[in-house]
């Protein structure tokens, strides 16, 4: 049971992260201007990239390291919407923000600038960008309610039994509804085998402001800097430049392909590195293999997929996405305003006082709002707008005096 405890583990990751996650991330590609074939050779492109990526390091370093699409970019591409030059331009945004990455490993520095944002405002952003996916279900009942029901219906009761099979069971309850809708309708149509689009990247400055950087921050700050300090619980070590340069190429070679970018896997990461995976921490990488061969499957049937779930409307499909995202907003909204003691811990119970300062607080909830508007200024999306309200609000609390004298209080015991 052992020696195929690492692969079920892996296979099972990999299809849990995919089906909570891939029609966010087609959703993110579709509003910024990809049709349905551009999009979804964006997703076989991740697939294929994420899967190699993972190959390569988990093989070098021997240890559990997984790769994964950027959910939270996703995210921020749906916010963000159309820009200057269409799809082409936002292709070009997802090559600057891939650069960067690779830049990053190789110039810790542009790391250490990315960690210089303050966690409440970068989770905030977050929260922001997240809202609008999170409300989807919400939407799609009262639109379609008997879709949805069935939907929302298992995914309650498996939330309940087994909180880890929520969002697949969800998955399984909408390929049910959505197999009706195609017996009741005109079929299924579309392509079957996978298919690659190369776009030419545009590059422009209302791209590169609104995609390339919300696009870059929001994926070092939620995913590569969580996945490496998840990796570091389990006592791994991830090497910070190879790790790094590996998902910035994968996301630079992704690009002209549709797709936004790979990455560090965070909350995913924890199931390949744990005992869970295996007893034996040297044999826990072998976990990340069968991620990456599946991964490696998946992107040859991602386009017979989405060629079914075409028949169904893009609201009842996207409510799979926005239950598995539901925990993702919830631990961005209590980092940005309660931060990580009042989640409760075994040095900080959830009792204790928010470790977030009012500035903090505010500034956050400020970057909240402003992102979750989904306002585009000067042809800039919201995610960059939101990023920079909040460091001014902050700005101007670190400025001012009365905000000093006010800390220095706040800081004397009671």
């Amino acid at each position: 049971m052992e020696r195929g405890q690492p692969v079920v583990a892996g296979v099972a990751i990999a299809f849990i992260g995919y089906t909570s996650t891939f029609a966010a991330v087609l959703a993110g590609l579709r509003a910024v201007g990809a049709d349905r074939a551009e999009a979804t050779s964006g997703l076989v492109a991740l697939c294929l990239l994420l899967g190699l990526g993972t190959l390569w390091l988990s093989r070098r370093t021997r240890m559990p390291i997984t790769a994964a699409w950027s959910t939270p970019g996703a995210a921020v591409l749906t916010s963000a919407g159309q820009v200057a030059g269409g799809w082409q331009a936002a292709v070009g945004g997802f090559l600057v923000a891939g650069a960067l990455v690779t830049l990053t490993g190789l110039w810790p520095r542009l790391g250490a600038l990315v960690a210089a944002i303050p966690a409440p405002i970068a989770q905030a952003m977050l929260a922001g960008v997240l809202l609008e996916l999170c409300l989807v279900p919400v939407k799609a009942l009262s639109s379609h309610p008997r879709e949805v029901v069935p939907i929302l219906v298992t995914w309650l009761i498996v939330m309940v039994t087994a909180p880890r099979w929520a969002v697949l069971a969800a998955f399984g309850a909408t390929a049910v509804v959505v197999g009706f809708l195609a017996a009741r309708g005109e079929g299924l149509h579309g392509p079957w085998l996978p298919q690659l689009a190369l776009t030419a990247p545009h590059l422009s400055w209302a791209a590169i402001a609104g995609i390339a950087l919300p696009l870059y921050v929001v994926t070092m700050a939620a995913q590569n800097v969580p996945g490496i300090a998840i990796m570091s619980s389990f006592g791994y070590q991830v090497p910070w430049r190879a790790s790094m340069t590996v998902t910035g190429v994968g996301s630079v070679l992704a690009a002209p392909f549709g797709g936004h970018a790979v990455n560090l896997a965070a909350i995913s990461a924890a199931l390949p590195a744990s005992p869970e995976a295996h007893p034996e921490p040297a044999r826990r990488w072998l976990a990340s293999q069968a991620f990456a061969v599946t991964y490696l499957g998946l992107a040859a049937g991602t386009t017979a997929l989405t060629s079914f779930l075409a028949v169904a409307p893009a609201d009842v499909v996207g409510t799979v996405a926005g239950l598995g995202l539901l925990g993702t907003l919830g631990h961005a909204l209590t980092a940005a305003v309660v931060g990580p003691g009042g989640t409760g811990s075994a040095s900080t119970p959830a009792s204790t006082p928010a470790s977030v300062s009012s500035a903090d607080r505010t500034a956050a909830t400020v970057t909240f709002v402003v992102a979750a508007s989904g306002t585009t200024l000067a042809g800039v999306s919201s995610a960059f707008w939101a990023l920079v309200a909040g460091l001014l609000v902050r700005l101007a609390f670190t400025a001012s005096p009365r905000s000093s004298e006010a800390k220095s209080v706040e800081d004397e015991p009671a």
